[in-house]
């Protein structure tokens, strides 16, 4: 067993049976289905026999190993496919949100009334920090909207109306070649397509390139297979059903931005994962190492995942130099833009909570409405008291359903009162667990105090990178990472 690294201090272990868990999808079983998946796939009786044996095994599992997740509060979980994912079905009526993460908007190239075919450039990203954006699905736009998010942001975007035929879905594409295309001719494709970096910056990618442009050497392309987070899942199926396409992306930016070598960053329960990816980056020739990483959240934070190569490095004796980290949702999306010329279309997406009937992992388009995906899922078992995309710990909160899945939603969930906590009534007790968890060294508790008396900032409250871990453990409940990120945010834009 090789060694495990992680960062040093603080964190806490994350679970979380209101999302399937990876723990469904990783077992020998998968092994199994992963080298016999024509077999596994087929319509004879016996394997039909054999898939459903399989499914009462894990649902067995799932339910030896969670007491409650059988219960009207944490739904039973979905046991497994063959596929580690659903295909959510098109929407009718499609939001194709022209907003990028940061408020920046694109170009509208549509008008009320016209005909748009799958894939088709609609708004036009002209700015720094904004991507193309392109139509999920092809039909006609009915409406142009707008609308405000719980932040406070306002937010727009094109409602088309499906029709017409598919273009690209459903059918083979050609692969092309890429290994003669300079990195100026990678990045234009990457550029058209759209890509953005999926795992929640929403930055476009080749922006992200060019800060890597002209600095020293050497440079490590890190991938980032890290599992810390419950759900997180949708990445994690995603690098199983199309790891060769995680690699490739992977071969690719390493060439656009000129990296010596490309390390994959594991969690250590996913060690196979990792081999798996270096024997079939073997044919691309580049310098590749697995560094295993700990479990630990927030281990797939950037700021600790860095960290933690430092720590490798040294103990090595490598040399990393420069780290340029990106996720395998990413990466499937730039192999896409550049072999198949195909936009950012769709993204899988893991939906749950204790509130949703049953939780599910899907692949779904872009513009598709957040009410449907809970639909899919069989609705809520009860009013739910928050609704958010992302991780609970870290997640921003859905003012209205019918804001659409966006390039960066990589998980859905809706809470039942008593997950959420109730409202905060109790007064900090000083007990000391938020500095015990914080991976910054920070001290939440002395911060929020000087936040609610209207104190002076202090520098260091820039440090937090708003993990939530502070949050979870607080016995009274205080959304301490909440104003300690609201408060920097404040305090930037008085700077600026």
């Amino acid at each position: 067993m090789k060694k495990v690294y992680s960062f040093p201090r603080g964190g806490i272990l994350f679970e979380d049976s209101t999302v399937t868990p990876i723990s469904t999808f990783h077992d020998d079983s998968w092994s199994v289905l992963a080298s016999f998946r024509k077999i596994w796939g087929s319509e004879h009786p016996l394997m039909n026999i054999a898939r459903k044996g399989l499914n009462v095994f894990k649902a067995s599992v799932v339910a030896q190993s969670d007491s409650v997740s059988q219960t009207e509060e944490q739904p039973m979980l979905k046991p497994a496919s063959s596929r580690g994912y659903v295909d959510s079905f098109l929407p009718v009526l499609s939001v194709i949100p022209l907003t990028q993460n940061n408020g920046i908007k694109v170009r509208r190239l549509v008008e009320l009334g016209d005909t748009v075919r799958e894939g088709m450039l609609v708004g036009k990203g002209e700015e720094v920090g904004a991507a193309n954006i392109h139509a999920s699905v092809p039909g006609t736009v009915v409406r142009l909207v707008s609308w405000e998010m719980a932040e406070g942001v306002m937010s727009e975007g094109v409602v088309i109306r499906l029709g017409g035929n598919f273009e690209r879905s459903g059918k083979q594409e050609e692969a092309l070649p890429w290994d003669y295309l300079t990195s100026a001719e990678l990045r234009n494709r990457v550029r058209d397509c759209g890509v953005v970096e999926m795992e929640g910056s929403g930055k476009p990618v080749v922006e992200t390139l060019m800060e890597f442009d002209n600095g020293p050497k050497p440079l490590s392309l890190v991938v980032s297979c890290v599992f810390d987070d419950p759900w997180r899942v949708a990445d994690y199926v995603l690098c199983q059903e199309y790891f060769e396409s995680v690699v490739e992306g992977s071969a690719i930016i390493s060439k656009m931005c000129g990296a010596e070598q490309i390390v994959f960053a594991v969690s250590s329960r996913e060690q196979w994962l990792g081999e798996r990816f270096i024997t079939e980056i073997a044919k691309y020739q580049i310098p590749t190492a697995i560094v295993l990483v700990g479990y630990r959240y927030p281990q797939g934070n950037r700021r600790e995942l860095e960290l933690t190569l430092r720590i490798y490095e040294k103990q090595e004796n490598v040399k990393l130099g420069r780290l340029l980290i990106q996720g395998p949702a990413t990466l499937a999306a730039v192999r896409d833009a550049v072999v198949l010329k195909k936009p950012v279309l769709e993204r899988f997406v893991a939906v749950g909570g204790s509130a949703v009937r049953n939780p599910q992992v899907m692949r779904a388009r872009i513009g598709k409405r957040i009410r449907e995906a809970f639909n899919e899922c069989g609705g809520f078992v009860r009013e739910p008291s928050r609704i958010a995309e992302g991780s609970p710990l870290a997640g921003r909160c859905i003012a209205n359903l019918d804001e659409p899945i966006s390039k960066t939603t990589y998980a859905l969930f809706a809470l039942l009162p008593k997950q959420v906590g109730g409202r905060v009534t109790r007064s900090c007790i000083g007990c000391g667990e938020c500095r015990l968890v914080c991976p910054v060294g920070l001290d939440p508790e002395v911060l929020f105090k000087r936040i609610e008396s209207r104190a002076q900032v202090a520098p260091w409250v820039f440090e937090c990178h708003g993990c939530g871990c502070c949050n979870v453990v607080c016995p009274s409940r205080l959304p301490l990472s909440t104003l300690v990120t609201n408060a920097a945010i404040l305090e930037r834009k008085r700077n600026v």
